[in-house]
């Protein structure tokens, strides 16, 4: 059996497993732990000579984003979508008509379809799929792009197993306004029997292949920031290894090159949606169209987009219509509740997360006293690094054993036996780190009712305004983190180093610790010393503090401001905002997880 075109990278990345799969007979009958659907459609077989791993993300994991591209072809596609879907039995197929928008299925190969459009021509069927792009440039003209040329041969095959006479394919490409014609001969039939076989074993393996290599095809790729293909690489190939996979799929013993020179930039630096915070009390949030209409009493205060949004956030009593919940979640735009103090305590998402492999890993793994135990050393010692980075930066003159005990508990963090260890030395670092925070607090707050003193931590209530402060940082992060587990496929309240407790989200705090000081505390420096919170916002209940309505305003702005600013990864090089790195440490964890890379990479800012 000959190399199916398109797919080079695939077998280079999985040598033999040609040989295996031509003695494989279909169907495949997936195992108790992996139950697939009934048929595979003809636009996976698509996706998978396009890229397997895209494939796999689509149809195994059910993961899809939309881009441009996808979102003119469905465009594009309303005239073809709009038929009736009916075919005339073969034998009724004599006379010259055209059909739209017909689903046929393969019993024989367990292969579905939907085609545009079949025409019929002396008893001859041929189906004509609309392709957004432009056709390949060939030695001898226009011609199928591989991927394009499987996915007709597909509806050819099927028509065939349904009785049908189908000889040719055409493809139409929209953006030039071309037919491209290819015969389905004996070679080319046999390559797609062969195509959906492996299709088929890579699915019911549960073994997601490995990302291309600096491949042309990623930075067009909707699911390019899900991927990470050269991230996956990069982390590989500096600690000397290669992406783990299951035998079947196995790389090389000789381990290949690393790809020379810097780790392209494919996901943008800032995500271009915004999250919406509510605060005033008694405001109610309703929806018309694609837009959110804010009113307080009946007077409509804000108009906001969905299509710009990425999080709604409700600060105590702020009310919501059904149908703005129904819409947001739908959206995939994530409400998140907090009391009127800013305690977070809950999340309404829409069901956009499909894969249960990656959680499944996360139960599994979160079980694992020795791998928790692992992680949280890198989690920790992580945290403690950016705290005294933090002192170096921001603090008029720290201490030089302060620093140098920081130093100490980092190194003892990676040395730590326990969980149990590992708290003992966290708590040491938090002692030694915020005995220094008062020195990176440069606003005096004179004449103001209160101060920005701070002479240690304290919280549940917090007894003054820094720790107030602080309180709604953390909050507001582990909020952030949240929304970030739900988007990657985990679980939150599953952690590895927070161990489970009644509404605690304990992977969204785990992910939170190298963050905290970076982030959070971070932006509680910048409200404070830039005066966006001052002493008149602070309020005073009995022994606790809390911020005033105007006070939550002011540092929501700094908190967004640091979200929304650049830092340079200290492994990938390239610049993004904090809140699209979030997202990035979230997916590489994934990756951890799934046996695709050997060491999470924890982010320790220079």
């Amino acid at each position: 059996m000959g190399p199916v075109p398109g797919l080079r990278s695939f077998e280079r990345a999985n040598p033999g497993l040609q040989t295996k799969m031509s003695a494989i007979p279909v169907p495949i009958e997936a195992g108790e732990e992996r139950r697939l659907p009934d048929y595979l459609p003809a636009r996976m077989v698509n996706e998978f000579v396009y890229c397997p791993r895209l494939y796999f993300y689509e149809w195994v994991e059910g993961v899809f984003k939309e881009s441009a591209d996808t979102v003119e072809g469905k465009f594009q596609h309303r005239r073809v979508d709009g038929g009736s879907g009916k075919m005339p039995e073969p034998a009724e197929t004599g006379s010259d008509l055209q059909c739209r928008s017909v689903t046929l299925s393969s019993e024989r190969m367990r292969v579905i379809a939907k085609m545009d459009l079949l025409e019929v021509e002396d008893g001859a069927v041929t189906p004509v799929d609309y392709k957004h792009g432009a056709p390949r440039e060939g030695k001898n003209g226009l011609e199928l792009w591989p991927a394009d040329r499987v996915q007709l041969a597909v509806q050819g095959l099927i028509l065939r197993d349904n009785g049908y006479r189908s000889e040719e394919g055409i493809v139409y490409y929209v953006k030039t306004r071309q037919r491209v014609r290819v015969q389905f001969d004996a070679a080319l039939m046999e390559e797609t029997e062969n195509t959906i076989r492996q299709a088929w074993l890579l699915a019911g393996s549960g073994s997601i292949p490995a990302p291309l290599e600096d491949s042309p095809k990623c930075p067009g790729c909707s699911l390019v920031g899900i991927c990470l293909p050269d991230e996956t690489w990069s982390v590989q190939w500096r600690r000397g290894g290669a992406p783990v996979q299951l035998d079947l799929f196995a790389l090389p013993e000789a381990p290949r090159k690393p790809v020379v020179g810097e780790v392209r930039q494919l996901v943008t630096p800032r995500n271009e949606k915004r999250p919406l915070y509510l605060n005033t009390q008694g405001m109610r949030v309703g929806k018309s169209g694609e837009v959110l209409q804010v009113r307080e009493k009946e007077e409509l205060r804000q108009e906001v987009r969905l299509g710009e949004t990425c999080q709604v956030n409700l600060m105590g009593t702020v009310q919501i219509s059904t149908q703005a919940v129904q819409g947001l979640c739908e959206a995939g735009i994530p409400i998140c509740y907090f009391s009127q103090g800013g305690w977070f305590y809950g999340i309404t998402n829409g069901l956009n997360t499909k894969n249960v492999l990656t959680r499944r890993a996360q139960f599994r793994l979160s079980e694992q006293e020795g791998f928790s135990t692992a992680f949280a050393r890198s989690l920790v010692a992580g945290k403690i690094r950016n705290q005294r980075t933090m002192l170096q930066r921001n603090h008029v003159e720290p201490e030089a054993s302060a620093l140098a005990g920081l130093k100490r508990m980092a190194e003892a963090a990676e040395q730590a036996d326990s969980l149990e260890q590992l708290l003992g030395i966290e708590g040491t670092a938090a002692r030694i780190y915020f005995g220094e925070f008062g020195g990176m607090i440069k606003a005096e707050g004179a004449g103001e009712e209160f101060a920005f003193d701070f002479s240690g931590r304290n919280r549940r209530p917090p007894r003054d305004a820094v720790n107030a402060l602080l309180s709604l940082a953390y909050s507001m992060l582990a909020k952030d983190l949240t929304v970030t587990c739900y988007a990657v496929g985990f679980d939150p309240y599953i952690g590895f180093y927070h161990q489970p407790r009644f509404g605690r989200p304990a992977l969204a705090l785990d992910l939170m610790e190298p963050f905290r000081p970076l982030i959070a505390d971070s932006a509680v420096l910048s409200a404070i010393n830039t005066r966006m919170v001052t002493g008149s916002d602070i309020v005073k209940a009995g022994p606790a503090v809390a911020l005033s309505p105007q006070g939550r305003k002011g540092f929501f702005r700094a908190y967004e401001l640091r979200m929304d600013s650049l830092v340079t990864h200290p492994i990938f090089e390239y610049r993004v905002s904090y809140r699209r790195l979030l997202e990035i440490q979230a997916r590489l964890l994934a990756r951890y997880l799934d046996g695709e890379i050997a060491e999470y990479p924890v982010f320790v800012t220079r």
